[in-house]
């Protein structure tokens, strides 16, 4: 078991939410143990939330289109999953409906109607820690898949292979654990479904007629979701979704051996993602020196996560929304069938110029280019809501130690140190003197925009 102290947990909070305050990380401290926080706090089953408006159960028409509707309740759906994110205290469910979001892309600009994507959403949200082989078959037919990957037009004597060799490619097995002949036969047995409003519906006409199709070198009548037990039975199957989860939670560069301890794991729980992931934040790997502090965030990691760092009561999700575009991670509008690659395509010269404006605007209340946005930093509250606020030298270190993963050399901390003071001395310095509220949005202005900033 790994060593229980503030860092690690912070270490776990930082991966598994997004973001955390003081507080946040308090509350986690006060667990005492691993598989009680984990368990108890960041695994457990909460309800789920109620729908943004009731649009959510409007039949798709093409007037919603026409009349502009449906981009904004596209806006509206991403302000509310926004609000769930910044609301999600110690559980990480949230977390998983972003990994599985990106896991099984789907785009707006394809997916018309927000309904279809609010519905799968919530899709993710229910199997966020169940089981992940009956969330493969529930995506399958669901509406928003068989609109993104042409599911919905396929008839088994002309069958469309997009979702078939998506199935395997990206959302199961992985390249070379398939061949061509497999996509084509399984493309048959996935046809047949189409859209009609809201669900999706079987229409056994547009099915295939063969008396049996061979994939993996089995001959049989496979219906869809016998197929894709039949996927599971694969060796590759368990292994390719541990590798992701490795990848997203840990570090970039899978540790193939303990992937496969992973996936004997998973295997062994039927597939289930909640002991999966129970035994991956309790494992020593995952809290390995040398992965704590690798990861680049993501864009909404860094946007929530800062607002979150700064207890900012009202947070602007229009501000989140629009600055997103620019990160280059709108929600709903992943690049394409692959998802966002994430890590080191996160940053770039342009990017990283703007990662530092959005926090600059938590702090003035202006986006860099000068738009006032709502919910800005109440700087003394939030200095003096630490206990070592009128102590120079410790109140640097533990925001500091708060909102960094990666260790700070001494010119570095120096320096913060430095650009608080902002010419006083260490003992003259307390949350009361002249000008304190702008010297402290300078030191915090200054950290948010590290290099080191950008990593968890």
């Amino acid at each position: 078991m790994p060593v229980w102290n503030q860092a690690n947990v912070n270490h776990l909070l930082a991966r598994t939410l997004f973001g955390f305050s003081a507080k946040d990380s308090q509350q986690a401290m006060g667990y005492g143990n691993y598989p009680d926080l984990v368990n108890k706090a960041l695994l457990s089953d909460i309800p789920l939330p109620s729908a943004p408006n009731p649009w959510v159960n409007a039949t798709p028409v093409q007037a919603q289109q026409d009349d502009g509707s449906a981009g904004n309740w596209y806006r509206e759906l991403t302000y509310w999953w926004y609000n769930r994110m910044l609301g999600e205290g110690l559980n990480m469910r949230e977390k998983m409906v972003l990994f599985f979001h990106n896991h099984f892309s789907n785009e707006r600009d394809k997916v018309t109607y927000p309904q279809h994507m609010y519905q799968q959403n919530q899709l993710f949200r229910k199997y966020a820690f169940g089981n992940f082989k009956q969330l493969v078959k529930d995506v399958t037919i669901d509406p928003s898949m068989l609109i993104y990957l042409d599911g919905n037009n396929s008839r088994g004597s002309n069958a469309n292979e997009n979702y078939a060799r998506e199935i395997m490619e990206l959302f199961t097995l992985g390249i070379g654990n398939y061949t061509e002949t497999d996509i084509k036969q399984a493309a048959k047995v996935f046809s047949g479904w189409q859209v009609k409003g809201l669900v999706s519906a079987f229409d056994s006409t547009r099915w295939y007629t063969e008396a049996t199709v061979t994939v993996f070198t089995k001959a049989a009548k496979f219906k869809y979701d016998t197929l894709i037990d039949w996927i599971f039975e694969q060796k590759a199957a368990a292994e390719f979704i541990c590798r992701k989860l490795y990848q997203e939670f840990v570090y970039y560069k899978p540790n193939e051996a303990f992937v496969l301890q992973m996936a004997d794991v998973f295997r062994k729980n039927n597939f289930e993602i909640k002991p999966l992931l129970s035994f991956l934040f309790t494992s020593d790997e995952f809290y390995k020196a040398s992965i704590q502090g690798s990861k680049i965030k993501n864009p909404t990691e860094l946007m929530v996560g800062s607002a979150k760092l700064l207890q900012i009561k009202a947070t602007d999700t229009v501000n989140l929304y629009e600055l997103s575009k620019t990160l280059q991670m709108q929600l709903f509008q992943p690049p394409n069938v692959a998802g966002w690659p994430g890590q080191r395509e996160w940053i770039s010269s342009t990017t990283y110029s703007h990662r530092g404006g959005f926090t600059d605007s938590l702090i003035t209340g202006k986006r860099y280019n000068g738009v006032a946005v709502t919910g800005k930093l109440d700087t003394l509250p939030f200095a003096r809501s630490f206990a070592t606020s009128e102590k120079a030298v410790e109140f640097v270190d533990e925001l500091t130690a708060l909102a960094l993963r990666f260790p700070l050399s001494d010119v570095r901390k120096k320096f913060l140190l430095d650009t608080m003071l902002d010419g006083t001395t260490i003992m003259n310095w307390n949350t009361y003197v002249l000008s304190a509220d702008t010297r402290i949005n300078k030191f915090l202005k200054t950290l948010m925009r590290l290099p080191e900033y950008q990593l968890c």
